[in-house]
């Protein structure tokens, strides 16, 4: 039986601020991207999440990126190259002992929001990346885009680079996502996703916006935690790929 991994976003909730519905997500996930505090989530909501993963069984993969709290890590910082490998690394150190307390611990890295689309051709800040998870563990798989720099550059380290695809969200026909900032970025219709998602696992291929196909290797599927409809979505995917044959489980 093939397998793939299923991700999510989750712990961005922030104080009396509430995003994503985590522990529904975890039914349907085998590993959780958890926010480190500097795009989103506060020290309690990341616990409470963690202490969540852990009873779920699923995988806790640390979810870093700019310091941009008030943009929700979605704006460019052109932060240097060495500033960025000491935030990247802070904040897996303050999810790893979050983790730790509630019997879990730091399994891999995953970039997000505009870090992880600038480290797609951005050399400086994806060595900076490599450089904090090497850093912090060897054994960290980084979570990147097929084809970027990052996840090159995470190889040539001596990293695990795992290739992600996003059930969620619209490709362009080069396999780079469609920013946010244009009509039709995120997808809702769960059949539509899920049968996508199935071709992915299945036939090693990917529907472009232009009704391309994208061949791609990817080893994990993400589904975002904050897009409406995000639990219905997960499991309608999970359903999908199982009744296609293709088991769920993380890919460490």
């Amino acid at each position: 039986m093939p397998f793939i991994d299923l991700n999510s976003d989750v712990g961005e909730s922030f104080g009396n601020w509430s995003m994503g519905d985590d522990a529904a997500i975890f039914r349907s996930v085998s590993s959780a991207n958890v926010a480190c505090g500097f795009h989103a989530g506060d020290p309690s909501t990341i616990a409470r999440t963690c202490r969540d993963a852990v009873a779920a069984g699923v995988v806790i993969g640390a979810h870093v990126g700019y310091r941009d709290l008030a943009g929700f890590g979605r704006r460019f910082l052109g932060c240097s190259p060495t500033e960025l490998a000491d935030d990247v690394l802070y904040q897996i150190g303050a999810l790893e002992a979050l983790a730790r307390a509630a019997g879990g611990q730091v399994r891999y890295v995953k970039p997000h929001g505009a870090l992880y689309n600038a480290i797609v051709h951005h050399q400086a800040h994806a060595q900076a990346v490599v450089d904090a998870v090497k850093a912090f563990g060897a054994d960290l798989p980084l979570l990147l885009l097929p084809g970027s720099v990052a996840l090159a550059r995470a190889e040539a380290a001596g990293l695990r680079g795992v290739a992600e695809a996003f059930a969620d969200r619209a490709y362009n026909p080069d396999g780079t996502l469609v920013s946010r900032r244009e009509a039709g970025a995120v997808l809702h219709d769960a059949a539509e996703v899920t049968a996508n998602m199935v071709r992915l696992a299945t036939e090693g291929t990917i529907i472009a916006r232009d009704g391309s196909r994208i061949e791609t290797s990817a080893e994990s599927i993400c589904l975002h935690g904050d897009t409406p409809g995000a639990v219905a979505m997960a499991a309608s995917v999970r359903a999908g790929l199982e009744a296609a044959g293709v088991g769920i489980r993380s890919f460490v």
